[in-house]
């Protein structure tokens, strides 16, 4: 697109929802699975997406339940589900505990379908705030949920992934009566190494998308940081943060509340056209100081500016984090 030359934009149209979606195609061999499938008794129904639905399961040799994820025999699922077992074996180097990720035990394919072995967790942090009819967590129940999330970003930056899809669906509880709750980052669908992004692909869900990939700007491991930030808004106020059916009604929410992307994100973005107009709307946000270190925390995870926003080592080491629930005690605790 051409260069916006520092003009002010206000959002024009709306465009239709997802642009791009990758179309590379992963092999994966039922060679190299296990086969899971003679030993997993079906106990119950955990939940169903658009993947398809994830079963309780109990291993008749070890008696163990894991939790298999089958995806549907749609041809767009079953490669997403392929590359999802390539990013989950990239993460096999990790410690799951450590990492507040799930612990991914292998995969067998059943028929057409390919199904995901997972280790069995409680339940995911949407129902955990629905369980509370919705009712906003204190400061020090959202402190450590946030570092332990901050934690599992920066283990995934440090292989160089991108989740792209973080949401409270996709934070499981490992026991909702466990205090402090322990939470691990699941569904690894959309993720990619960070060096393969192609601008405008469509990752992530709505509501909880950075800008820069609604515009169809390159994006990197900020995404995951912008979605984390509306997750602490979430568990706060115990409602979405931005309303909003698609990327358009998000959008002109942001720029009303928070004003437009900087010039450099807007000229980068394949779609930008498609959401803009040149105006001399001035794009002035909310932009009251509030003295409030978690106000401050939730500021600088939804920097506008990818480049500007804060990243998971420095959330780590934010005062946010400095006061006593966070001694080393409670740190080795959790991990």
């Amino acid at each position: 697109m051409s260069s916006t030359g520092g003009q002010n934009l206000v959002v024009s149209q709306q465009p239709s929802s997802c642009k791009r979606e990758r179309t590379q195609k992963i092999s994966c061999s039922s060679q190299n699975s296990e086969e899971f499938s003679q030993q997993e008794y079906v106990e119950g129904f955990l939940g169903e997406g658009r993947f398809g639905i994830v079963t309780k399961c109990r291993n008749t040799k070890t008696n163990e339940f894991v939790a298999i994820k089958v995806n549907k025999k749609e041809p767009k699922i079953l490669q997403q589900a392929e590359k999802e077992i390539l990013i989950l074996m990239l993460l096999r180097g990790l410690d799951a505990d450590r990492c507040n990720i799930v612990q991914w035990n292998n995969f067998f394919i059943d028929g057409d379908r390919i199904c995901l072995n997972f280790e069995l967790l409680d339940q995911s942090l949407w129902q955990y705030m629905r369980d509370r009819n919705n009712q906003v967590l204190p400061i020090g129940a959202i402190r450590p949920v946030l570092f332990q999330l901050a934690n599992a970003l920066s283990h995934l930056g440090s292989v160089g992934i991108v989740h792209a899809d973080l949401k409270p669906r996709n934070i499981m509880v490992v026991d909702r009566y466990e205090c402090p709750i322990k939470v691990k980052l699941i569904d690894f669908g959309f993720a990619c190494p960070a060096s393969t992004v192609i601008p405008g692909d469509c990752v992530g869900t709505v509501g909880y998308r950075a800008p820069e990939v609604m515009i169809g700007s390159r994006y990197n491991e900020a995404i995951d940081m912008w979605s984390l930030g509306l997750v602490a808004v979430e568990l706060a106020t115990g409602f979405p943060f931005y309303p909003g059916r698609n990327d358009y009604d998000v959008l002109k929410f942001i720029i009303q509340t928070q004003g437009q992307p900087p010039d450099h994100v807007l000229d980068s973005g394949l779609y930008t056209d498609d959401y803009f107009i040149n105006d001399n709307y001035n794009g002035q946000g909310c932009g009251e100081k509030i003295q409030n270190v978690f106000v401050s925390l939730i500021k600088q995870m939804l920097a506008l500016d990818p480049n500007q926003r804060i990243t998971p080592s420095e959330v780590l080491h934010h005062p946010f984090f400095s006061p006593a629930p966070l001694t080393a005690d409670y740190i080795a605790r959790i991990n």
